[in-house]
């Protein structure tokens, strides 16, 4: 029997009416105490009644609001990749749709030069509410964290006092840390891009996008796919605003590399240093015998500019190595 309501099994029905004649002093203090609640408790524990009265002694207590940390250590490019970023924008639609006004704080620690364009990605779907309750710190975070969260609650590596039994500061026994992905959930043809254009390049030929960068820090990111064979691809970067240049003429900013983009298609991003045109090249010159299709998109993700302008600020106070 699965142990959720009209699927329980004589035993597993005792359990639950004597679980609940066990909480009678805490029941009218708990939201929505039902047998719904109850037996998730149960479930949690396996039917266990003194485990599953412990576990909700402990944690069933009514909670407002929660706080957050987001470390963002690590974060790089390959985390702008469209389909991952499509999954933070649900997870905060999800929890702006369903928990409004259950965050009193998400704080950000260790966010690289990349985090201002990570950040506008995902603010619009928060409310204008949510985005004043995040807080970004600096290189001093583990001074200032315990200012938020109580440090008999907060993990050592984080600047608390809390450690695991046998001693470990970071707690693995209560937080499970992020790492990659093991190969085993990989996902195969599950996603579909939906491109915005489709160009035929010529045999022997090549084609050029321009996208004009205003300012540095943004990220230029593109998605393509080819059919019947690979196509080339590179970008550079013009020399000379305003005025058509030859293709040898430009700046190499990301050589023309081949890419099998028919049997896997492409993604990628590059952060522009400089402000100008960024020119992205498909590349069929090799090819005297057949044209290539390729389906692209390509967009510019601009930095959110408070906080952009807080790391700056954070980096300007950072005492030089000499010091």
């Amino acid at each position: 029997m699965s142990g959720r309501i009209g699927d329980l099994s004589p035993q597993q029905q005792e359990a639950l009416a004597r679980f609940r004649d066990n909480l009678q002093d805490l029941l009218p203090a708990l939201p929505n105490a039902d047998e719904y609640f109850l037996l998730r408790w149960l479930r949690a524990r396996k039917f266990d009644l003194q485990k599953s009265e412990d576990m909700l002694r402990k944690l069933g207590r009514k909670i407002e609001t929660v706080l957050m940390v987001f470390d963002m250590e690590g974060l790089s490019l390959k985390h702008l990749w469209k389909p991952a970023v499509e999954v933070y924008q649900q997870f905060f639609a999800i929890l702006e749709a369903n928990y409004p006004e259950t965050l009193k704080n998400l704080i950000v620690i260790r966010a690289p030069k990349l985090f201002p364009v990570a950040f506008n990605l995902v603010k619009l779907f928060m409310s204008e509410e949510t985005q004043r309750k995040i807080v970004i710190l600096g290189g001093n975070w583990k001074q200032e964290l315990p200012k938020f969260i109580s440090p008999d609650q907060l993990p050592v590596e984080f600047g608390g006092t809390m450690t695991d039994p046998d001693g470990n500061p970071k707690c693995l026994t209560k937080i499970k840390y992020g790492g990659n992905v093991p190969k085993n959930y990989y996902l195969r043809n599950q996603v579909r891009m939906n491109y915005e254009h489709t160009v035929t390049v010529a045999r022997g030929s090549f084609m050029q996008l321009e996208n004009e960068i205003l300012f540095p820090g943004c990220v230029l990111r593109w998605q393509f796919a080819s059919e019947g064979a690979d196509i080339g691809f590179g970008v550079f970067l013009k020399t000379k605003m305003s005025e058509w240049q030859r293709a040898g003429e430009l700046v190499e900013v990301l050589p023309i590399q081949r890419y099998k983009a028919h049997v896997v298609p492409e993604d990628g991003s590059l952060t522009c240093l400089k402000a100008g045109v960024y020119v992205l090249r498909f590349d069929n010159t090799y090819s005297l015998m057949h044209t290539k299709k390729v389906s692209y998109t390509v967009e510019v993700l601009l930095p959110d500019k408070a906080s952009e302008e807080k790391i700056q600020g954070f980096e300007a106070r950072r005492p030089s190595p000499a010091q």
